[in-house]
Order: structure tokens, then sequence, then C-alpha cells
């Protein structure tokens, strides 16, 4: 059972950031974890969900283990879903795997990781759920990155994170949408949950392409128990990846 906050207390403020880091390469053609660090570390977030990690997955990211070397560098603990996975190059190598990441500050005590629909011949997504204990407040952290090329794959699998966050509380979902804000996955997701672009005083931001950000399809929502009151985009090392990380304040409110 979820603990409710008691009335007389003051509401629990966190700082989260969705960040797509394209395996850690940067639009300067550069593989740079530590940079990708770096641009985490400076925003303050205590709760992170990453898209695009690799784990072994091949030569653009020299074989690593990001999601690891990210948690190591930082100092954060770390849950990682794998939504596509391949055999290994020789045997006895690790799998090859390529996902969705939570990083954070507080303890992890459960996650899974739940694949959404596919056609043919699209990519696997997946929806990575994190419990993550908030100074004694169980919260329920999602992560997604929705399917880039079919619109039709967009609306079910944003219907199907709807449906799998359900009333978890408090809850937050981050990710990179690949979708603007008028089109009906986003609406499938707002109608459910709170949009972090609607308490900005800039109005919705561009995320990508980070170097000329032209289109805003990187989000973080307030699920039930949750109050967004400040976001924004980092901009502050745009050529770290082709996304632009999003960072809201956030307070839990029962």
């Amino acid at each position: 059972m979820n603990r409710q906050l008691d009335a007389a207390e003051p509401a629990v403020g966190v700082d989260v950031l969705s960040f797509n880091i394209r395996h850690g390469k940067g639009l300067d053609g550069v593989l740079d974890l530590e940079r990708t660090a770096r641009v985490i570390r400076s925003s303050g977030a205590e709760v992170v969900g990453l898209q695009e990690v690799d784990r072994h997955f091949d030569g653009r990211s020299e074989w690593k283990d990001q999601a690891t070397e990210l948690a190591r560098l930082l100092g954060y603990h770390l849950a990682y879903g794998a939504n596509v996975e391949l055999d290994p190059p020789a045997p006895g190598a690790p799998r090859c795997q390529y996902g969705t990441a939570v990083l954070s500050r507080h303890p992890i005590t459960r996650w899974t990781n739940t694949p959404l629909f596919r056609s043919p011949g699209e990519e696997q997504r997946g929806l990575l759920h994190v419990e993550i204990d908030l100074r004694g407040i169980p919260l329920q952290v999602f992560v997604t990155h929705l399917e880039f090329f079919s619109e039709t794959d967009r609306i079910r699998q944003a219907e199907e994170v709807v449906e799998l966050i359900g009333d978890a509380a408090p809850a937050i979902l981050l990710g990179d949408f690949n979708a603007e804000p008028g089109s009906p996955e986003m609406a499938t997701v707002r109608a459910a949950l709170t949009d972090s672009w609607t308490v900005s005083d800039a109005g919705r931001v561009a995320t990508f392409p980070a170097d000329a950000p032209r289109e805003c399809i990187d989000y973080v929502f307030a699920g039930p128990g949750v109050r967004p009151v400040r976001v924004g985009a980092v901009t502050g090392e745009p050529v770290a990846s082709d996304h632009l990380p999003v960072l809201a304040r956030l307070l839990l409110t029962s």
C-alpha cells in the first residue's frame, strides 16, 4: 500500500529529468559518456529517466554497459529495461541490449519492464516501471520511448502506457514520445496525466534537434498524487545528444 502524506505534512519535492542520450553520442559525432554524466549531474536531478541506452550493444558504443557506467560516474542507483536484445557476438560475451533506464539518488526497491505493441518490422518499445523509496514514500516512476516511424504504433503504445500506469500513485512518466503536443497519441496521455509543460511560462519548449530545436517531443508527466511546479529544457551542452533534456520540479501531494 502506498504511504499517504498526512495533511499536516509539507509536500515532498523532487527534481526529475528525462533525457534521450543517443547512446552517449553527441551531435559533434563524439561518443562521450562522461559528458552525458556531466549534463545529468549539472541538472541537479534526483531521478532520471533515460532513453536510447546501450548495454554491450555494438561498436557504436564500444560494446560498453552504458547504464552501469553512468550509474558509476554519478553514484546513482540503477534500473534498466532492455527493449531490444540480441545474441552476443561471441560465445560467453554478454547479450546485446538497447533500451531505457532509471538513475536515482534514492534507493530503488523494485522494477519491471513491459513490452509495448509493435507492428511487424518496427522496433520493440517498452515501459520501464521503477519504484523508488523517496524519503519513505514509494514513488512510481515510468519511462518510455515510443515508436518513431509509425503513428499507428505510437497511438497503441500511448494507450497501453496509460493503462499500465492505471491508478499507481504517486506516479510520474518520463520519456521521448516522438510526438508533438497536438498529436492524438499525446492527447491520450494528457487525458490521463498532467503535462508538466503546462506550468511553463514559456509554454511548451522544442527539444529536438538539440542544436536547433523545432519539435517538442520530450515530456515529464505527473500522475496521481503529483503536481508539477516548474519545467524547462536543459540547454547547457546542446551537442551532448540530439535531444535536449527536460527538467521538472514536482511536488508529491498525496
